[in-house]
């Protein structure tokens, strides 16, 4: 499991820990309880197409595209004063540090990042959702690996401070990145949690939990922060619904209840 390229583990933990004491990930603002902006992350983009479907056309990031652009339109019609941020609102690629980046220079109060699944087993179907924290299985490892991977279409990466060494190459690397866990991960289970209900509640897929794993994109957020898978490109039968107006609207709504339902703690 070694690699040659990447940072001795115990280094990175060290910088994981500094930066989890010192660095950008502390929370800007603790004691906020209110839910004035929101970042929506479109996975992929661009150059980065995602995974594909077994026709080798439909893609994860024009999915994840329409999905965001639904569940931000659904936030800003229902509720008032709500600032919608999108780190892409078209098919353009964006790093994973400068996704986490928008999120942190906007004082935001919430980060969801939509995307899709890939699998090798085609009978694998459905949504889960996860949060930044240590991976249970190897299925977890995987889907983090394969999101992580967007990392070497970016410009000297290697070269890059704000990924501390990380080698999306190595399983060491995504192990260690999978110990942090976001200051806000109470919150963040929370809505998880409350999405996977809301997908089981509107039947528009499996519901396959919440999970935990390491994922660039969510490490240096400094607030409530998930990743939704919002199901198998892979599978027929989910591609079907996530290239349906209909599949689309209803993976919006499950996570825009969520949200919803979030926010009505909060003010509780």
């Amino acid at each position: 499991m070694k690699s040659n390229n990447f940072v001795k583990p115990i280094a990175l933990t060290a910088i994981l820990f500094i930066t989890m004491v010192s660095g950008n990930t502390i929370p800007l603002e603790v004691g906020k309880i209110s839910l004035n902006t929101i970042v929506i992350d479109a996975g992929h983009g661009g150059k980065d197409p995602g995974c594909l479907a077994s026709d080798k056309i439909t893609n994860e990031k024009e999915i994840s595209l329409k999905i965001a652009k639904k569940l931000g339109k659904m936030l800003q019609d229902s509720i008032p004063g709500v600032k919608i941020i999108y780190t892409r609102n078209s098919d353009v690629f964006v790093p994973l540090w400068k996704r986490a980046s928008i999120a942190n220079e906007a004082k935001a109060d919430l980060f969801i990042s939509v995307h899709c699944n890939a699998h090798q087993e085609t009978s694998l179907r459905g949504v889960e959702t996860y949060i930044m924290g240590l991976h249970k299985n190897e299925g977890n490892l995987a889907v983090s690996k394969r999101e992580n991977n967007a990392i070497t279409l970016e410009d000297n990466y290697k070269d890059n401070s704000e990924y501390a060494g990380f080698d999306p190459n190595s399983d060491e690397g995504h192990i260690i990145l999978s110990l942090y866990q976001n200051a806000y991960r109470s919150q963040s289970l929370k809505l998880a949690e409350s999405i996977q209900t809301n997908v089981e509640k509107t039947k528009v897929s499996k519901n396959l939990g919440v999970k935990e794993a390491g994922f660039l994109v969510l490490w240096k957020t400094a607030m409530p922060s998930i990743l939704v898978e919002t199901g198998f490109l892979t599978n027929s039968t989910d591609k079907t619904y996530l290239v349906s107006e209909t599949g689309q609207n209803k993976m919006a709504t499950s996570i825009y209840k969520a949200v919803a339902n979030y926010k009505a703690t909060l003010e509780k």
